[in-house]
């Protein structure tokens, strides 16, 4: 198979305007398979839903079912939907309102029945926009599939993990006829081998996209969002920044890996196995090129890009047993993969190692307690990790030089330099973050 898989996030399904552009959008660029998230703040409803349903809170939870009920609704009115789509989103709505009155009950929203509960977010707006592409697809045939029958995924409920192998027989088996016709599906979600539906966590639309791309062997992947592309660094810090034409694969894993919100990290995996192109752009602004993600491209800056990645823990490991010793890092990182807990950079020294995690929510007594079974444990929170992307950068004379010359006047924690020609990246005091972004989109990119 082959085709374009083209992804609509929350804010591209906002409202009727919102979708019926997004429609109109999926037709002009021939869309074969289209995936949509939630309507915006749709899943973050849910999740309070969820909340308090298990505390009993009755009438809260009757307030956010009203809510998500006439949002949902007043959507399919301005759009005119037929009946038949008009019953399809009562019908869920009303599968929202019995697990909510089945968790009030038992007074338990366990991983699992939270993920049938957010799993509506997806599953009303794909409805919504079914309907309107098929008002606009002048004789081509639209068809809503549950993306269940297709996504297989293992029972880590609320970050599951999605079975490649299986994804691709179902999809040479279950998408027909790409083209004469158009699939609309759901991003975020997905299903055990026996039924159990899951999520990918958030985010996870973007990835479901690629995860479906890979399984159709598709020739582009499209992201549509709010923003114009990928960006030098978040505008928002930056009035400067610019928008990136093109950025290889191997910048925008660590881009995406170190703060930039515009391409969940995992989706990059799909795309990267099948060689497939990626095209980050804005639904609000199609006219304008977008951000090409590509095995290969031409232009290869020294620094293409800077990210901010805020709230981060530094945990440093320290024992005399380490030096000269080995096996002392196995039974470190053994505690973290035993509790699931991802690293992002990491440094050594003769009897200590540091690493940066990103939610310190995650280092429970448990995991401190197994720790200090090992070493004695220092943990310092509100750091942000700033990261420069590019190219070459481990073998550049005299760019450390220039980096902290820039900033010469703020403390560093921790440097990782050296692991990849891609990403040089070090830990600041949250305080300083957005200035030291400042200073260095100034030094290497707008003056550059």
């Amino acid at each position: 198979m082959s085709g374009i898989v083209s992804k609509f996030g929350g804010t591209s399904m906002q409202d009727a305007l919102c979708i019926k552009r997004s429609a109109e959008l999926c037709l002009k660029r021939k869309s074969n398979i289209v995936v949509v998230s939630a309507t915006a703040g749709t899943t973050n409803d849910l999740i309070k839903l969820g909340e308090v349903s298990e505390k009993n809170q009755l009438v809260e939870a009757k307030g956010l079912l009203q809510k998500i009920e006439q949002k949902h609704l007043q959507i399919a009115t301005e759009l005119g939907l037929a009946d038949s789509y008009v019953k399809q989103v009562q019908l869920l709505l009303s599968e929202m309102d019995s697990i909510s009155r089945g968790i009030s009950l038992l007074q338990d929203c366990s991983a699992k029945a939270r993920d049938v509960l957010v799993s509506l977010g997806e599953r009303l707006s794909s409805v919504l926009f079914t309907g309107a592409l098929e008002q606009k697809a002048v004789g081509q045939k639209v068809q809503l599939l549950d993306v269940r029958t297709v996504l297989k995924t293992d029972d880590t409920f609320g970050r599951a993990r999605p079975l490649v192998s299986e994804i691709a027989k179902r999809c040479e088996s279950l998408i027909k006829d790409l083209n004469s016709v158009i699939y609309v599906t759901q991003g975020f979600i997905g299903q055990t081998l026996n039924g159990a539906t899951t999520t990918l966590g958030r985010g996870g639309s973007d990835y479901s996209a690629a995860l479906l791309a890979e399984g159709i062997q598709a020739d582009v992947l499209e992201i549509w969002t709010d923003v114009a592309g990928v960006s030098s660094t978040d505008p928002r810090i930056a009035p400067e920044a610019v928008v990136i034409d093109e950025i290889s694969f191997k910048e925008m894993s660590e881009l995406a890996t170190f703060g930039a919100k515009v391409l969940h990290p995992a989706t990059l995996l799909p795309a990267i196995r099948q060689n497939i192109p990626v095209l980050v752009a804005s639904s609000f602004e199609p006219e304008k090129p977008g951000t090409w993600v590509r095995r290969e491209v031409k232009n290869l800056p020294l620094i293409r890009a800077l990210a901010l990645r805020k709230k981060q823990t530094l945990v440093t490991l320290s024992t005399p047993e380490m030096l000269h010793s080995h096996g002392f890092l196995y039974q470190l990182f053994k505690v973290f993969n035993d509790h699931r807990i991802s690293i992002d950079a990491i440094t050594t020294s003769e009897i200590s190692v540091s690493v940066t995690i990103d939610n310190a929510d995650t280092l429970s007594q448990q995991v401190i307690s197994d720790l200090e079974k090992v070493a004695d444990v220092q943990i310092e929170k509100d750091l942000s990790l700033i990261s420069l992307i590019g190219n070459n950068i481990n073998h550049t004379p005299g760019l450390a030089k220039k980096i902290f010359e820039t900033i010469a006047d703020v403390n560093v924690r921790m440097i990782c330099y050296g692991a990849s020609r891609h990403n040089f990246c070090f830990l600041v005091d949250e305080s300083h973050g957005v200035s030291v972004i400042q200073k260095l989109h100034q030094k290497f990119i707008t003056n550059s």
